[in-house]
């Protein structure tokens, strides 16, 4: 697989994992990165909304940023997601990725609506100048509520070189849109928990950034269609057999942190309530944990 960046491939979000006394649990956090990194994953990304970002404080996002980059210890990239609410904010938090050991970036728009486009532009534009690693944007009104147009993402580029990506929940269609209105000038990372992944590859995606519990199941997807060794016959059988579980995780991000971290605990083992969002959330159905209990049976421990 070739990309602009050099970066490509599958980059399951790091949970954050949280011990009894509701604080980051640092060895469930090891064990999460480490399983990552043995099986095989091409990157890890670390604060996205799969991190429940918005939901640890200052302190907390710098902290596990760290321990995901010290427990990958340089065997794969890491991407650290910013989502600081201003332009000194952000370059501040991106100095400190950097120096941290982070390979490249993912911005986050600020969280204000009815924004015009110039003005996120501006916005992404002065990050990136002072960011010193490879930029994406993380273009997702559906979740976020601001965006930009593949125009606008289009003039950023040219304007600023270094950002060299984006990181959409978009369906293929989507993808492919986005691929031919910036004229492949872009390297596009999709979402949507690993859904469209097949689809999305036709469509010019590189790479995926799903949550963090069958990354496994998914880089090998993702390796059989795009290397040389790879059995693309494979791949699509794999991803058909999936794709039950990722369209129910994607029903909404508060259903994707419930049942995708309840998930993971089946696969990783340890203590079930080191796997649940921070509080408050839902109760899961009774009805929904037995399917994730055959999935988890079907895929295996991690």
């Amino acid at each position: 697989m070739k990309s602009i960046s050099g970066f490509y491939g599958v980059y399951p979000v790091a949970f954050a994992l949280f011990g009894a006394d509701g604080e980051l649990d640092r060895d469930a956090v090891r064990r999460q990165v480490r399983a990552m990194v043995r099986h095989g994953v091409h990157g890890i990304t670390v604060l996205g909304l799969a991190s429940e970002v918005h939901r640890l404080s200052a302190a907390e996002r710098h902290c596990l940023m760290e321990w995901v980059i010290e427990d990958a210890a340089g065997e794969v990239p890491v991407a650290v997601t910013i989502a600081e609410p201003s332009v000194e904010a952000q370059r501040a938090f991106a100095g400190q990725a950097k120096a941290a050991g982070a390979a490249w970036l993912i911005l986050q728009p600020p969280p204000v609506k009815s924004v015009p486009e110039e003005t996120l532009i501006r916005f992404f534009g002065a990050v990136a100048d002072h960011a010193g690693l490879p930029v994406a944007i993380q273009n997702a009104p559906e979740y976020l509520g601001v965006g930009l147009s593949a125009k606008g993402i289009a003039a950023l580029n040219r304007a600023h070189p270094n950002v060299s990506m984006v990181k959409v929940e978009a369906t293929a269609a989507g993808v492919h849109r986005l691929s031919t209105e910036t004229e492949g000038r872009m390297d596009i990372f999709n979402g949507r928990a690993g859904n469209d992944m097949v689809e999305s590859l036709r469509a010019g995606a590189v790479g995926f950034v799903p949550g963090g519990e069958s990354y496994d199941v998914l880089t090998a997807i993702f390796n059989d269609l795009t290397s040389d060794q790879g059995d693309p016959a494979r791949g699509n059988a794999r991803y058909r057999e999936i794709l039950p579980l990722l369209s129910f995780l994607m029903e909404s991000v508060d259903h994707f942190l419930l049942y995708g971290k309840h998930l993971l605990g089946l696969r990783l083992g340890g203590d079930p309530a080191t796997f649940l969002p921070r509080a408050p959330h839902g109760e899961p159905l009774p009805f929904s944990l037995a399917f994730l209990q055959a999935e988890a049976a079907r895929m295996g421990r991690l």
